[in-house]
């Protein structure tokens, strides 16, 4: 499996009540939550989100509450996955329950930038920085993770097996 995209890049202790405020909340729509996406943090997030996009993050990337609104929203906007330094635990768990791919590895989190091209290759975990000629290595997920990304979440795994 793999993506290809634009970067779109974020600090450290991006927090779920940023990717996608609260005041949105009462919506069960995910493209209604998509299209409110990063708001608070960059209004012109969804406007520049083209799909198959990957964005960049810092350290603690979906800290704050355990809403699973937050990936989501990304993964309805178009993001086809998220490179941090790190992630909190829950939003690390949600992601995978829902088939949202995302890669823990700092050094590609500090050295990629803002509009660089990106190609992500799952199964092996590399990251080539296509805009720059550099590559990185991000632990792969173990195949059963991989089989439940590309299932498209834990409850469509379970359903197939």
């Amino acid at each position: 499996m793999k993506a290809q995209g634009k970067i779109l890049k974020y600090g450290d202790n991006v927090d779920t009540d940023v990717i996608i405020p609260a005041r949105y909340l009462n919506s069960f729509d995910a493209k209604e939550l998509a299209s409110h996406a990063m708001v608070d943090i960059d209004p012109t997030f969804v406007d520049r989100l083209e799909p198959g996009d990957i964005m960049v993050a810092g350290s603690n990337f979906g800290c704050g509450s355990s809403r699973e609104h937050a990936p989501l929203a990304l993964k309805t906007a178009g993001v086809s996955c998220v490179i941090a330094r790190s992630f909190a635990r829950i939003f690390y768990r949600n992601s995978i329950n829902i088939g949202f791919p995302i890669l823990e590895c700092p050094e590609a989190a500090d050295a990629i930038e803002e509009g660089d091209q990106v190609e992500v290759d799952f199964d092996a975990g590399i990251i080539r920085d296509l805009t720059k000629n550099t590559e990185f290595k991000a632990q792969p997920f173990p195949e059963f993770l991989q089989k439940m990304i590309e299932a498209n979440g834990l409850v469509n795994y379970v359903n197939a097996k």
